[in-house]
């Protein structure tokens, strides 16, 4: 494997974006090219991303479509399509990467495995503050981040530790829970064929947890990613959840399915 695709999920925040894209310019690894995904940015806040975008020092696209309430999986799926990578990480416009963050997915990607990382939380007041001066997170010392922790600013800090667990990470290979695409490695050849997200599941709420059953459900084991790469995630207003509980009966449904691999409505048609 050599060129990683980055898909960054983003609406209506470039502040916090340009901290996202600026912890992508700082990695160690630097063999990746970067696909925006945005979801539906207003026309001001649109120009501020792409400017950000024009300075990137790395390959980048721009996938975009307009704003028809929260439509994440089809706006990744178009993002996947401009992609040229053999394995995607799909992370999340508001999430800050350490200098590691690439270099250590790359170690962990294996064959016919996806792999979730996970986060450590920011409370709304240190998020304020990160954005209003855009500090490097990134650039922080381990000292650093322990004083957020005492202060009560982050919600852990085994989110920054470094285990090398072995087999460890292969004992829940069926384990759908907790993982997420605000930061999520799997192999291209895999999410197409299982088609992707599926865009049947509109407005907040289960499509990333959708398409890891199908990836199961199609053999393709989960390898934990804990304690080797996690994200900063700046707090931010939860989405409109009006259609949660809709999509969380479709993906009860779906559980049941175990030859349900393949999304109904999914990244097929922008190839």
């Amino acid at each position: 494997m050599k060129l990683i695709s980055v898909i960054v999920t983003t609406y209506n925040w470039p502040s916090a974006l340009k901290l996202c894209l600026d912890s992508l310019f700082a990695q160690q690894d630097q063999n990746f090219e970067i696909i925006i995904a945005d979801d539906g940015s207003n026309a001001e806040n649109l120009k501020q991303t792409q400017a950000f975008c024009a300075l990137s020092p790395f390959a980048i696209s721009y996938s975009y479509h307009e704003d028809q309430g929260f439509r994440a999986g089809s706006i990744r799926n178009k993002a996947v399509a401009l992609s040229q990578g053999a394995y995607l990480l799909f992370i999340d416009g508001d999430c800050i990467l350490m200098p590691d963050f690439i270099a250590r997915h790359r170690k962990l990607a294996e064959l016919q495995c996806f792999v979730p990382g996970n986060r450590v939380l920011l409370n709304s007041e240190f998020t304020e503050e990160v954005i209003a001066q855009q500090i490097p997170l990134y650039a922080k010392s381990p000292y650093y981040f322990l004083l957020l922790r005492l202060q009560k600013k982050i919600n852990r800090m085994t989110g920054f530790l470094r285990l090398p667990l072995g087999s460890l990470r292969d004992l829940q290979p069926k384990k759908w829970q907790k993982a997420m695409t605000c930061n999520l490695g799997v192999w291209k050849e895999d999410f197409i064929r299982v088609n992707g997200f599926d865009e049947l599941f509109e407005g907040w709420g289960f499509e990333d947890s959708d398409l890891v059953i199908r990836l199961i459900h199609a053999g393709i084991k989960r390898k934990e990613g804990r304690f080797a790469v996690s994200v900063l995630h700046l707090w931010h207003t939860h989405n409109d959840k009006s259609k949660q509980e809709h999509n969380y009966q479709r993906l009860l449904e779906r559980l049941q399915q175990q030859d349900f691999i393949i999304a109904e409505k999914g990244v097929s048609q922008y190839l």
